[in-house]
């Protein structure tokens, strides 16, 4: 029988919308390549698979990134009832058990009554129309390539970096303690805490381990990283890196007080053995409920992976680090969206052609699974034959809209930001900045009411036949 919508990639984004499309009543066809075959950055053959990181960034109304992630949840935003579902101690961010988080992911796609998953590659776009694209940033070529030619111009390319996994039990526990920066994340009954380091493995009151180096430790660690061997770009590969995901190499060659300005930044931690700051630090957060394994945050890299075992040992803690995970870097393919995708997120040459996620040219996981969602909620609106209307440019959600249609420049992927929804008025713009950021989260959900008001009252014909996956763990 036919489908009122073909999805094609069960990603964040894919999932996401074939989720809110048949919550809205509409048949969804998800086509998905795997098991049959993976991408290089895969590993599992779970749905909606996080190959990056195991964050979703920061939790505060103040962050950008954190009101977009409350508007989705207010909103019924599947990706946030499971995130929050599987949500591991990650101090003032939302990080997952990765595993957890696919596995639900996948029974709510396999569930779902209005939801028939098809395991196959496509390359090429469907005949079927309306399709979303949500291929994401490992796109085929071939599709890739049709992707191009139905834009009319060129497809881009940058190259995203994949920070490494480490087993906990080879982490030298007598050099390292545990702390949130600021000390987020501790319990409230004792704000002032800091963990000895002999204390650290058997306690998960902190979310991230911290491994101090002196100043002789970090100039030697960072000129290593300069000197190691890089896996090398092949010769098509044009290898523009997003900055907000840069790898740790190309970092240190920008200047040797990089790093200790950016990751390995020894603010907010002080060292309960010395009492002191420490001149830099790596911070290593939690993969798993049960933290098993860490991510060496803000890591990324290209090094081949000998040097990446001999440079990464020289971090105090890590000297017999075993790798669970090596760094790597993958293509990330989008399009030039300002100037090819219509309001509705449909490619302006291709009628019934629409992109989701990260080739849409959004950046980030919350990004993408919420692209997945407004590209859902306004085709279903075209579908029922009604004008489009998008979230208000106060929200963060309009944000993403705004970011995608703004056409100032070569166009460039981008995390959600304050720049992205419109600024605040008379004495207001003179508040400090997070009182201004609180202050325009606070205006961005009392704006987003009454949409979610009026989407409610136009999806109320079709309300009754909705059906509610209830989101639960599965027992073991």
């Amino acid at each position: 029988m036919p489908f009122d919508v073909t999805i094609v990639g069960a990603g964040l984004a894919g999932c996401e919308a074939a989720f809110q499309l048949a919550e809205r009543g509409f048949s969804v066809r998800l086509l998905e390549m795997k098991p049959h075959k993976r991408t290089p950055a895969q590993t599992s053959d779970h749905f909606a698979e996080l190959v990056c990181s195991n964050s979703l960034r920061g939790a505060a109304l103040a962050n950008a990134v954190g009101l977009l992630k409350e508007e989705l949840r207010r909103t019924g935003s599947l990706v946030m009832r499971v995130a929050d579902l599987t949500a591991v101690p990650a101090g003032g961010a939302l990080a997952v058990d990765r595993e957890r988080f696919g596995v639900e992911m996948t029974r709510a796609m396999a569930e779902h009554p209005r939801i028939t998953v098809e395991h196959q590659e496509v390359t090429d776009i469907p005949a079927e129309r309306p399709v979303i694209l949500a291929t994401g940033p490992l796109t085929s070529d071939a599709l890739a390539t049709r992707i191009a030619e139905a834009v009319g111009a060129t497809h881009l390319a940058y190259y995203d970096a994949i920070a490494p996994i480490i087993a906990a039990d080879s982490i030298d526990w007598t050099k390292v303690w545990k702390q949130s920066r600021y000390g987020k994340g501790m319990g409230p009954d004792e704000p002032g805490k800091r963990m000895m380091a002999e204390d650290a493995e058997q306690s998960g009151d902190e979310a991230y381990v911290n491994c101090p180096l002196d100043e002789e430790q970090y100039k030697a660690f960072v000129r290593a990283l300069v000197e190691a061997e890089k896996v090398a770009a092949r010769p098509f590969e044009d290898t523009r890196y997003f900055e907000g995901c840069l790898p740790c190499e190309v970092m240190a060659e920008r200047g040797e007080r990089t790093l200790a300005f950016g990751p390995m930044k020894p603010v907010g931690l002080i060292d309960p053995r010395t009492g002191r700051r420490p001149y830099a630090v790596m911070q290593l957060r939690p993969e798993d409920v049960a933290a098993t394994a860490y991510n060496m945050v803000g890591f990324q890299t290209r090094m081949k992976y000998p040097d990446q075992l001999r440079v990464f040992r020289m971090i105090p803690g890590l000297e017999e680090a075993e790798f669970l995970r090596f760094g790597s870097v993958h293509r990330n393919t989008f399009v030039d969206a300002p100037r090819v995708l219509g309001p509705g997120m449909e490619i302006l040459r291709m009628p019934g052609v629409h992109l989701a996620g990260q080739v849409s040219g959004v950046e980030g996981y919350v990004e993408s699974a919420a692209s997945g969602f407004l590209c859902a909620v306004l085709l279903a609106q075209r579908l029922r034959g009604e004008r489009l209307l998008p979230p208000p440019v106060t929200t963060a959600l309009g944000g993403i809209l705004t970011h995608l249609g703004r056409a100032n420049g070569p166009y460039q992927p981008s995390n959600i930001t304050w720049a992205h929804m419109p600024p605040l008025e008379g004495d207001q713009v003179k508040l400090k900045k997070r009182a201004r950021y609180e202050v325009m989260a606070e205006r961005a959900l009392k704006d987003l009411e009454p949409w979610r008001a009026a989407v409610r009252t136009r999806e109320a014909s079709s309300a009754a036949d909705a059906v509610a996956v209830e989101i639960q763990p599965q027992a073991g």
